[in-house]
């Protein structure tokens, strides 16, 4: 990525610490100065877990070579925050959702600390199930989604009643091939050579560009003010830095979008349409008996907050 990514990693991280330098590691002889940003970084991390970027819905194919996610189990006040969730408000289920990534995970780079918002939003339901996994990893809360959708074709067989939600079961969906012929290492996206408008780079769109973008449209709806719909369709998978990315920025960007012609705004959401990398809805299973295969919708037994608040409280009962 380019050096002004790196430096506002740098920031960021400067900012977060308190300090204005990075320094290196000071040891005393027998004593280590604990106020050292390196020192606290460390300490910060102990504990976490680093997640295998390929097994992530994206595959770790958009994120800088040096990008780590440590990830850690949520604790007693985390699950007490994420229970007051209000389930039919979308912006605070999704502020619940984000909580947990802010205090459970943590985003390294070699220069310094990252973000949450640097995860791609694809994969935050990933990154999210696996902080879960680690909070319960004696199976305390199984998540269990009932075969309702299609039975096993063989009708002699006695297939399973539900499946376990778990992250080594989820399916994602796939880029095309048209698309993926055009994956760029270097710059880790797709750079899209057209022949009218150049190359057109995009790459599926961070938390922290889709959080400014509905901040955007939100804050707009709020005061009356136009804005047009179809540009979450497209602008996400163009912006690939959230850092810096104002009201003003995005106000620039919308404006400039207003002045495309028909042919582009349709290849760009073409485009955009076939790079969709996040979970499948519907998952696909073996038949414990005979093998055949068991469609099973993607849900949350429970609601969104069985995730972290323990459904099944009969175990505990006497």
């Amino acid at each position: 990525m380019s050096q002004e990514h790196d430096d506002a990693i740098k920031k960021e991280f400067e900012k977060s610490e308190g300090i204005s330098n990075l320094g290196k590691v000071e040891m005393g002889k027998n004593q280590l100065n604990m106020n050292d940003p390196e020192i606290k970084r460390l300490h910060e991390i102990a504990g976490h877990q680093t997640l295998d970027l390929s097994q992530l819905p994206s595959k770790g194919k958009f994120y800088r070579d040096d990008l780590r996610i440590l990830i850690r189990p949520a604790r007693v006040g985390e699950i007490r925050e994420f229970s007051t969730l209000d389930e039919n408000n979308l912006k605070d289920v999704d502020d619940r959702l984000n909580s947990i990534m802010v205090n459970c995970v943590k985003i390294m780079y070699d220069n310094g600390i990252g973000s949450y918002k640097d995860v791609l939003e694809e994969d935050r339901i990933y990154v999210i199930l696996s902080v879960r996994e680690l909070t319960f990893k004696q199976g305390e809360n199984k998540l269990m989604m009932p075969v309702t959708k299609k039975a096993c074709k063989n009708s002699t067989c006695k297939s399973q009643s539900a499946i376990e939600l778990r992250t080594e079961n989820l399916q994602f969906f796939e880029v095309s091939d048209v698309l993926e012929k055009y994956y760029d290492e270097v710059n880790r996206c797709y750079s899209v050579q057209t022949k009218n408008y150049g190359v057109i780079t995009l790459a599926p769109p961070t938390i922290g560009v889709m959080r400014a973008i509905t901040d955007f449209a939100r804050q707009r709806e709020e005061k009356n003010l136009p804005w047009d719909k179809s540009m979450l369709a497209v602008l996400p998978y163009l912006q690939r830095e959230w850092r810096n990315w104002d009201k003003k920025a995005i106000f620039e960007s919308t404006s400039a979008f207003q002045g495309w012609d028909t042919n582009k705004y349709a290849l760009i959401y073409r485009l955009a349409e076939q790079m969709k990398i996040g979970v499948n809805p519907e998952m696909i299973f073996p038949c414990n008996e005979c093998g055949e295969e068991v469609t099973v919708p993607l849900s949350f037994p429970g609601g969104i907050k069985s995730l972290f608040i323990i459904s099944d409280i009969t175990s505990e009962l006497l």
